[in-house]
Protein backbone atom coordinates (compact mmCIF):
# COMPACT_ATOMS: atom_id res chain seq x y z
CA UNK A 1 0.00 0.00 0.00
CA UNK A 2 1.69 3.51 -1.03
CA UNK A 3 2.36 5.58 2.03
CA UNK A 4 0.09 8.89 2.43
CA UNK A 5 1.14 12.07 2.98
CA UNK A 6 -0.20 15.30 5.08
CA UNK A 7 2.50 17.60 3.38
CA UNK A 8 1.13 20.33 1.23
CA UNK A 9 0.87 20.35 -2.35
CA UNK A 10 2.01 23.06 -3.99
CA UNK A 11 3.39 24.49 -7.45
CA UNK A 12 6.71 23.11 -8.73
CA UNK A 13 8.40 24.36 -11.60
CA UNK A 14 10.08 22.59 -13.63
CA UNK A 15 13.36 23.77 -15.59
CA UNK A 16 11.42 23.83 -18.87
CA UNK A 17 9.24 25.89 -17.38
CA UNK A 18 6.04 24.16 -16.86
CA UNK A 19 4.30 24.33 -13.62
CA UNK A 20 3.14 21.29 -12.05
CA UNK A 21 1.75 20.09 -8.77
CA UNK A 22 3.81 18.56 -6.22
CA UNK A 23 4.03 17.44 -2.87
CA UNK A 24 6.85 18.18 -0.76
CA UNK A 25 7.41 15.83 2.18
CA UNK A 26 9.48 17.23 5.31
CA UNK A 27 10.62 12.57 5.21
CA UNK A 28 11.40 10.89 2.59
CA UNK A 29 11.75 6.89 2.47
CA UNK A 30 14.31 5.70 0.30
CA UNK A 31 12.82 2.70 -0.09
CA UNK A 32 10.85 0.04 1.06
CA UNK A 33 10.05 -0.54 -2.36
CA UNK A 34 13.36 -1.07 -3.79
CA UNK A 35 17.07 -0.63 -2.63
CA UNK A 36 18.11 2.80 -3.91
CA UNK A 37 21.43 2.73 -2.10
CA UNK A 38 22.57 -0.67 -4.04
CA UNK A 39 21.26 0.37 -7.00
CA UNK A 40 19.97 3.69 -7.44
CA UNK A 41 21.91 5.72 -5.69
CA UNK A 42 23.33 7.92 -8.81
CA UNK A 43 19.77 8.51 -10.21
CA UNK A 44 19.14 9.61 -6.71
CA UNK A 45 21.36 12.24 -5.83
CA UNK A 46 21.24 13.70 -9.09
CA UNK A 47 17.22 14.31 -8.41
CA UNK A 48 18.19 15.67 -5.11
CA UNK A 49 20.18 18.11 -6.85
CA UNK A 50 17.23 18.81 -9.51
CA UNK A 51 14.99 19.19 -6.84
CA UNK A 52 12.32 16.52 -7.22
CA UNK A 53 11.93 13.03 -8.46
CA UNK A 54 8.68 11.35 -10.12
CA UNK A 55 6.66 8.89 -8.52
CA UNK A 56 4.51 6.15 -9.88
CA UNK A 57 1.51 4.91 -8.06
CA UNK A 58 1.60 0.95 -8.15
CA UNK A 59 -2.05 0.48 -7.89
CA UNK A 60 -3.26 3.29 -10.35
CA UNK A 61 -0.07 3.93 -12.94
CA UNK A 62 -0.85 7.62 -12.01
CA UNK A 63 2.26 9.73 -11.73
CA UNK A 64 3.10 11.90 -8.75
CA UNK A 65 5.89 14.79 -8.41
CA UNK A 66 7.98 14.29 -5.27
CA UNK A 67 9.88 18.18 -4.27
CA UNK A 68 12.62 17.93 -1.92
CA UNK A 69 12.73 21.53 -1.11
CA UNK A 70 11.25 20.57 2.31
CA UNK A 71 12.85 17.66 2.89
CA UNK A 72 14.46 17.46 6.51
CA UNK A 73 15.55 13.93 6.86
CA UNK A 74 16.06 10.35 5.05
CA UNK A 75 15.48 7.00 5.74
CA UNK A 76 17.46 4.39 3.77
CA UNK A 77 16.68 0.77 3.67
CA UNK A 78 19.59 -1.66 1.97
CA UNK A 79 20.76 -4.66 1.84
CA UNK A 80 24.45 -3.46 0.36
CA UNK A 81 24.51 0.79 1.51
CA UNK A 82 28.22 0.47 0.96
CA UNK A 83 27.68 3.07 -2.13
CA UNK A 84 26.19 5.85 0.91
CA UNK A 85 29.29 6.03 2.28
CA UNK A 86 31.18 8.49 -0.22
CA UNK A 87 28.18 10.35 -0.60
CA UNK A 88 27.35 11.28 3.18
CA UNK A 89 29.34 14.31 2.47
CA UNK A 90 26.69 15.09 0.04
CA UNK A 91 23.91 15.12 2.40
CA UNK A 92 25.58 17.09 4.93
CA UNK A 93 26.11 20.35 2.66
CA UNK A 94 22.17 20.13 1.80
CA UNK A 95 21.50 19.90 5.42
CA UNK A 96 19.53 16.96 5.31
CA UNK A 97 20.17 14.41 8.53
CA UNK A 98 19.57 10.41 7.94
CA UNK A 99 19.71 7.12 9.09
CA UNK A 100 20.11 3.35 7.47
CA UNK A 101 17.47 0.65 8.18
CA UNK A 102 20.36 -1.97 7.11
CA UNK A 103 19.23 -5.42 6.44
CA UNK A 104 21.58 -7.99 7.20
CA UNK A 105 20.78 -11.59 6.63
CA UNK A 106 23.08 -14.93 6.78
CA UNK A 107 20.95 -17.17 4.18
CA UNK A 108 24.14 -17.42 2.23
CA UNK A 109 24.16 -21.71 2.78
CA UNK A 110 20.63 -21.86 1.54
CA UNK A 111 20.80 -19.06 -1.20
CA UNK A 112 17.92 -17.25 -0.89
CA UNK A 113 19.52 -13.62 -1.00
CA UNK A 114 21.45 -14.74 -3.82
CA UNK A 115 22.80 -11.52 -5.11
CA UNK A 116 24.00 -9.49 -2.48
CA UNK A 117 27.88 -9.69 -1.36
CA UNK A 118 29.92 -11.67 0.85
CA UNK A 119 28.30 -11.51 4.45
CA UNK A 120 31.79 -10.64 6.09
CA UNK A 121 31.66 -7.47 3.21
CA UNK A 122 28.47 -6.70 4.37
CA UNK A 123 29.37 -6.23 8.02
CA UNK A 124 32.71 -4.26 7.31
CA UNK A 125 29.89 -1.69 5.36
CA UNK A 126 27.48 -2.00 8.21
CA UNK A 127 30.99 -1.28 10.63
CA UNK A 128 32.18 2.00 8.84
CA UNK A 129 28.77 3.28 8.11
CA UNK A 130 28.58 3.00 12.08
CA UNK A 131 31.46 4.95 12.11
CA UNK A 132 30.35 7.42 9.99
CA UNK A 133 26.66 8.11 10.98
CA UNK A 134 26.78 6.60 15.02
CA UNK A 135 25.71 3.22 16.58
CA UNK A 136 22.33 4.56 16.51
CA UNK A 137 21.57 5.77 12.92
CA UNK A 138 22.68 2.40 11.48
CA UNK A 139 19.67 -0.06 12.46
CA UNK A 140 20.46 -3.69 11.71
CA UNK A 141 17.51 -5.93 10.75
CA UNK A 142 17.44 -9.37 10.45
CA UNK A 143 14.13 -9.65 8.34
CA UNK A 144 12.21 -11.43 7.72
CA UNK A 145 12.74 -14.64 9.91
CA UNK A 146 12.31 -17.28 7.33
CA UNK A 147 10.96 -21.01 8.16
CA UNK A 148 12.03 -23.33 5.77
CA UNK A 149 12.53 -27.21 5.18
CA UNK A 150 16.72 -26.04 5.23
CA UNK A 151 15.99 -24.12 7.89
CA UNK A 152 14.50 -24.02 11.41
CA UNK A 153 14.31 -21.77 14.02
CA UNK A 154 17.23 -22.74 16.37
CA UNK A 155 19.54 -22.16 12.68
CA UNK A 156 18.05 -18.93 12.84
CA UNK A 157 19.36 -18.20 16.17
CA UNK A 158 22.88 -19.59 15.59
CA UNK A 159 22.92 -17.22 12.52
CA UNK A 160 22.05 -14.10 14.66
CA UNK A 161 24.54 -15.39 17.13
CA UNK A 162 27.08 -14.47 14.57
CA UNK A 163 26.10 -11.45 13.29
CA UNK A 164 25.36 -10.12 16.59
CA UNK A 165 28.90 -11.07 18.12
CA UNK A 166 30.29 -9.37 14.81
CA UNK A 167 28.10 -6.02 15.15
CA UNK A 168 28.42 -5.68 18.86
CA UNK A 169 29.32 -1.75 19.53
CA UNK A 170 28.36 -1.13 16.15
CA UNK A 171 24.67 -0.98 16.49
CA UNK A 172 22.16 -0.21 18.84
CA UNK A 173 18.97 -1.96 18.07
CA UNK A 174 17.78 -5.36 16.18
CA UNK A 175 14.83 -5.58 14.63
CA UNK A 176 13.49 -8.13 12.61
CA UNK A 177 9.82 -10.00 10.91
CA UNK A 178 8.74 -13.51 11.05
CA UNK A 179 7.83 -13.78 6.95
CA UNK A 180 4.32 -14.08 6.49
CA UNK A 181 4.18 -16.23 2.70
CA UNK A 182 0.61 -16.64 3.15
CA UNK A 183 -0.12 -12.75 2.81
CA UNK A 184 1.63 -12.66 -0.54
CA UNK A 185 0.90 -14.42 -3.11
CA UNK A 186 3.57 -13.92 -5.86
CA UNK A 187 5.97 -14.39 -3.23
CA UNK A 188 4.12 -18.08 -2.48
CA UNK A 189 4.95 -18.83 -6.84
CA UNK A 190 8.56 -18.18 -6.79
CA UNK A 191 8.70 -19.82 -3.68
CA UNK A 192 6.88 -23.30 -5.17
CA UNK A 193 8.91 -22.07 -8.48
CA UNK A 194 12.28 -22.51 -6.74
CA UNK A 195 10.94 -25.70 -5.17
CA UNK A 196 11.49 -24.45 -1.50
CA UNK A 197 9.10 -25.61 1.18
CA UNK A 198 8.11 -23.14 3.36
CA UNK A 199 7.00 -23.34 6.66
CA UNK A 200 4.17 -20.51 8.57
CA UNK A 201 5.10 -19.16 11.86
CA UNK A 202 2.38 -19.71 14.54
CA UNK A 203 1.84 -17.28 17.67
CA UNK A 204 3.40 -20.20 19.81
CA UNK A 205 6.19 -20.42 17.67
CA UNK A 206 6.69 -16.85 17.06
CA UNK A 207 6.73 -16.11 21.15
CA UNK A 208 8.99 -18.86 21.85
CA UNK A 209 11.57 -17.58 19.14
CA UNK A 210 11.49 -13.85 20.73
CA UNK A 211 12.46 -15.87 24.27
CA UNK A 212 15.60 -17.17 23.52
CA UNK A 213 16.44 -14.43 21.37
CA UNK A 214 16.12 -12.16 24.18
CA UNK A 215 17.59 -14.52 26.66
CA UNK A 216 20.61 -14.74 23.70
CA UNK A 217 20.83 -10.96 24.15
CA UNK A 218 21.42 -11.07 27.60
CA UNK A 219 23.70 -13.70 28.10
CA UNK A 220 26.40 -12.45 24.96
CA UNK A 221 25.82 -8.92 26.93
CA UNK A 222 24.85 -7.04 23.38
CA UNK A 223 22.22 -5.15 25.23
CA UNK A 224 20.37 -4.29 21.94
CA UNK A 225 17.26 -2.90 21.61
CA UNK A 226 14.71 -5.80 20.35
CA UNK A 227 11.64 -4.70 17.98
CA UNK A 228 9.66 -6.34 15.79
CA UNK A 229 8.41 -4.85 12.59
CA UNK A 230 4.98 -4.74 11.25
CA UNK A 231 3.97 -7.47 13.52
CA UNK A 232 0.83 -7.64 15.35
CA UNK A 233 2.35 -10.13 18.24
CA UNK A 234 2.81 -8.24 21.65
CA UNK A 235 5.99 -9.14 22.93
CA UNK A 236 6.35 -6.54 25.19
CA UNK A 237 6.31 -8.96 28.49
CA UNK A 238 9.48 -9.98 26.85
CA UNK A 239 11.30 -6.98 26.40
CA UNK A 240 10.63 -6.55 22.56
CA UNK A 241 8.72 -3.33 21.47
CA UNK A 242 6.49 -2.52 18.24
CA UNK A 243 9.49 -0.84 16.17
CA UNK A 244 9.06 2.49 14.30
CA UNK A 245 11.15 2.09 11.25
CA UNK A 246 10.21 6.17 10.17
CA UNK A 247 11.15 7.11 13.62
CA UNK A 248 10.91 10.59 14.57
CA UNK A 249 11.96 10.49 17.99
CA UNK A 250 15.26 9.24 16.37
CA UNK A 251 15.28 11.74 13.85
CA UNK A 252 14.49 14.11 16.76
CA UNK A 253 18.05 12.40 18.83
CA UNK A 254 20.04 12.21 15.66
CA UNK A 255 19.14 16.40 14.96
CA UNK A 256 18.43 17.67 18.42
CA UNK A 257 19.45 21.23 16.76
CA UNK A 258 16.93 20.93 13.77
CA UNK A 259 13.82 23.01 14.50
CA UNK A 260 12.47 22.99 11.36
CA UNK A 261 12.46 19.21 11.56
CA UNK A 262 10.78 19.35 15.12
CA UNK A 263 8.01 21.32 14.15
CA UNK A 264 7.53 18.91 10.77
CA UNK A 265 7.28 16.23 13.29
CA UNK A 266 4.57 17.91 15.54
CA UNK A 267 6.90 18.78 18.82
CA UNK A 268 7.33 21.58 20.95
CA UNK A 269 10.77 21.98 23.01
CA UNK A 270 10.91 22.44 26.59
CA UNK A 271 13.50 23.31 29.04
CA UNK A 272 13.93 20.99 31.69
CA UNK A 273 13.08 23.22 35.07
CA UNK A 274 15.12 21.51 37.51
CA UNK A 275 12.47 20.39 39.77
CA UNK A 276 12.61 16.77 38.61
CA UNK A 277 15.06 14.55 36.89
CA UNK A 278 15.11 14.50 33.58
CA UNK A 279 13.92 10.65 33.65
CA UNK A 280 11.21 11.27 36.06
CA UNK A 281 9.80 14.20 33.62
CA UNK A 282 9.98 11.72 30.44
CA UNK A 283 7.73 9.02 32.77
CA UNK A 284 5.66 11.48 34.18
CA UNK A 285 4.43 12.29 30.63
CA UNK A 286 4.90 8.88 28.92
CA UNK A 287 1.16 7.75 28.89
CA UNK A 288 -0.07 10.39 26.72
CA UNK A 289 2.92 12.06 24.97
CA UNK A 290 6.30 11.28 23.84
CA UNK A 291 9.12 12.52 25.13
CA UNK A 292 12.49 12.85 23.67
CA UNK A 293 15.64 13.40 25.50
CA UNK A 294 17.52 16.25 23.57
CA UNK A 295 20.23 16.65 25.61
CA UNK A 296 21.45 19.48 27.34
CA UNK A 297 18.38 19.85 29.13
CA UNK A 298 15.72 19.53 26.41
CA UNK A 299 12.75 17.83 25.93
CA UNK A 300 10.70 17.48 22.85
CA UNK A 301 7.19 16.61 23.55
CA UNK A 302 4.26 15.84 21.02
CA UNK A 303 2.16 18.59 20.63
CA UNK A 304 -1.13 16.60 19.77
CA UNK A 305 -0.26 14.22 22.65
CA UNK A 306 -0.52 10.13 21.63
CA UNK A 307 1.65 8.91 18.04
CA UNK A 308 -0.30 8.89 15.03
CA UNK A 309 1.29 6.26 12.89
CA UNK A 310 1.24 6.31 8.88
CA UNK A 311 -2.31 5.55 7.66
CA UNK A 312 -0.55 4.18 4.65
CA UNK A 313 1.07 1.67 6.17
CA UNK A 314 0.11 -1.74 7.09
CA UNK A 315 -2.50 -2.05 10.65
CA UNK A 316 0.82 -3.10 12.82
CA UNK A 317 3.14 -0.79 11.19
CA UNK A 318 4.42 1.60 13.55
CA UNK A 319 6.46 4.61 11.07
CA UNK A 320 5.15 8.17 10.75
CA UNK A 321 4.41 9.73 7.87
CA UNK A 322 6.74 9.48 5.35
CA UNK A 323 6.95 9.67 1.37
CA UNK A 324 8.33 6.45 -0.09
CA UNK A 325 9.73 7.65 -3.66
CA UNK A 326 10.99 3.54 -4.66
CA UNK A 327 9.14 2.14 -7.86
CA UNK A 328 8.38 -2.18 -7.35
CA UNK A 329 9.96 -4.32 -9.44
CA UNK A 330 13.53 -2.98 -9.60
CA UNK A 331 15.55 -4.60 -6.85
CA UNK A 332 18.10 -6.86 -8.42
CA UNK A 333 19.08 -9.06 -4.86
CA UNK A 334 17.00 -12.12 -6.29
CA UNK A 335 15.66 -12.55 -2.63
CA UNK A 336 13.34 -15.69 -2.99
CA UNK A 337 11.40 -14.12 -0.45
CA UNK A 338 10.77 -10.59 -1.97
CA UNK A 339 7.14 -9.10 -1.96
CA UNK A 340 8.33 -6.13 -4.12
CA UNK A 341 9.30 -7.91 -7.27
CA UNK A 342 6.90 -10.30 -9.29
CA UNK A 343 9.80 -11.79 -10.97
CA UNK A 344 13.33 -11.46 -10.80
CA UNK A 345 13.28 -11.12 -14.37
CA UNK A 346 11.27 -8.01 -14.52
CA UNK A 347 13.04 -6.68 -12.11
CA UNK A 348 16.22 -7.05 -14.23
CA UNK A 349 14.06 -5.69 -17.14
CA UNK A 350 13.79 -2.71 -15.59
CA UNK A 351 16.80 -1.96 -13.85
CA UNK A 352 18.41 -2.41 -17.60
CA UNK A 353 15.53 -0.06 -18.81
CA UNK A 354 16.99 2.61 -15.88
CA UNK A 355 20.66 2.32 -16.80
CA UNK A 356 19.62 2.96 -20.22
CA UNK A 357 17.54 6.25 -19.08
CA UNK A 358 19.44 7.00 -16.14
CA UNK A 359 18.81 11.16 -16.33
CA UNK A 360 14.41 10.13 -16.46
CA UNK A 361 12.81 11.23 -12.97
CA UNK A 362 11.38 8.27 -12.56
CA UNK A 363 13.55 5.22 -10.77
CA UNK A 364 12.55 3.33 -14.34
CA UNK A 365 11.16 5.15 -17.40
CA UNK A 366 8.99 2.16 -18.01
CA UNK A 367 5.48 0.89 -16.34
CA UNK A 368 6.33 -2.21 -13.48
Amino acid sequence: MPSKSNDNIRPLKLADGTTVNALYPRIVSASRSTDIPAFYLDWFFKRLDAGYSVWTNPFNGKQMYVAYADTRFIVFWSKNPAPLLPRLNHLARKGLGCYVQYTLNDYVREGYEPNVPPLEERLETFRQLSRALGSQAVIWRFDPLLLTDRLRADDLLRKIACIGNALHGYAEKLVFSFADINCYRKVRANLLRKGIRWEDWTSESMRAFAAKLQDLNTRRGWGYVLATCAEEIDLDDLGIAHNRCIDDRLMLRLAPDDAELRQALGYELRQTPGQLPLSDQIAAHHRTQDAVDLGHGRLAFKTGGKHSPDSGQRKACGCVTSKDIGQYNTCKHGCVYCYANSSEETAMANHAAHTRHSDAPTVTPVNS
